[in-house]
């Protein structure tokens, strides 16, 4: 059986409620369910991902010469 995505809120009494179409009557089913909040539309990075930005402390650690581009082609 495929994963089910379902986007869903919270009541004000901080439950949630769900309700899983699956197609097949008087049939039992495991179910394994995973709960986490929703990111922001904005929010792409996960909390904290910028922290380790200049973490190197290491001295000798040097980026190597990068080369140069060639030139663009003309059309």
């Amino acid at each position: 059986m495929s994963p089910i995505l379902i986007h869903s809120r919270s009541g004000p009494d901080s439950k949630l409620r769900i309700e899983v179409p699956v197609a097949q009557p008087n049939t039992e089913f495991d179910v394994e369910v995973v709960v986490r909040p929703k990111q922001p539309a904005g929010d792409a990075w996960p909390p904290g991902y910028f922290d380790l930005f200049g973490s190197i402390t290491d001295e000798t650690f040097v980026r190597p010469p990068q080369g140069e581009l060639p030139p663009p082609a003309d059309f």
